[in-house]
């Protein structure tokens, strides 16, 4: 019998869902995510997205009670279970518009990252859209935490890219309390993104990068909501 190819992925699941096909392979011991082809994220690394949520909170006054963290998205769970592991955190919501992706979670192969983390009480799965939740609710957060495809230069889904645009970030101003925190991560700097948060209102901008293997870094870009 020939050797199993562990550089060889397999398929876990495929699912067509209203935004198009959504893809869950094993690779060796690394899970990876595919949205209509394109390549978004895997279990190999994980530091920028442990770096979305901890700069998130090291922006915030120390002195600010049980801070409340919106997450946009699930992803493969590694910033929910930073989050989760702070106990400075007070409500934790996470949303999440694939069906698929919290399937993963909570009954596949993911659930082995995140179970802890989801079994929290102070977490909260909202199985919406980012977009739409921002514009739509009237909840309010001490930081947004956003990791959508793969930054505001490198948009996968159509109507994902309205996020970074002057209305969605208008939007995600409106949803942060007085001196609240936006971090939003990207597979590459942008300096133009940079320069649309200070147009949005935002102050303090700046990025923090994670060096990876091969190309550019990984940033999170944060800016505060001015009182």
């Amino acid at each position: 019998m020939p050797a199993t190819d562990a550089r060889r992925p397999v398929v876990l699941d495929r699912r067509e869902g209203p935004f198009g096909e959504v893809v869950l392979r094993e690779r060796g011991d690394v899970f990876e995510i595919i949205a209509n082809g394109c390549f978004l994220m895997d279990t190999s690394d994980g530091r920028s997205e442990r770096l979305l949520v901890d700069a998130a909170l090291a922006a915030l006054p120390a002195a600010r009670p049980a801070p409340s963290v919106l997450i946009g998205g699930l992803g493969v769970g590694f910033s929910l279970v930073r989050a989760a592991t702070e106990p400075r955190w007070g409500r934790i919501a996470v949303v999440e518009r694939e069906q698929a992706v919290v399937d993963w979670h909570l009954t596949g192969p993911l659930g082995r990252i995140s179970a802890a983390a989801l079994a929290d009480p102070r977490t909260e799965i909202l199985r919406t859209d980012l977009v739409a939740h921002l514009s739509t609710t009237t909840e309010r957060y001490d930081a947004l935490c956003l990791d959508i495809d793969n930054g505001p230069d490198w948009t996968v889904t159509q109507g994902n890219e309205s996020l970074y645009s002057p209305s969605g970030l208008a939007a995600c101003r409106a949803r942060l309390t007085p001196g609240g925190v936006l971090a939003v991560w990207s597979a590459q700097p942008s300096a133009a993104f940079g320069s649309a948060m200070r147009n949005a209102g935002f102050h303090a901008v700046r990025t923090e990068e994670v060096a990876v293997a091969r190309g550019v870094p990984d940033v999170v870009h944060l800016a505060l909501r001015n009182h």
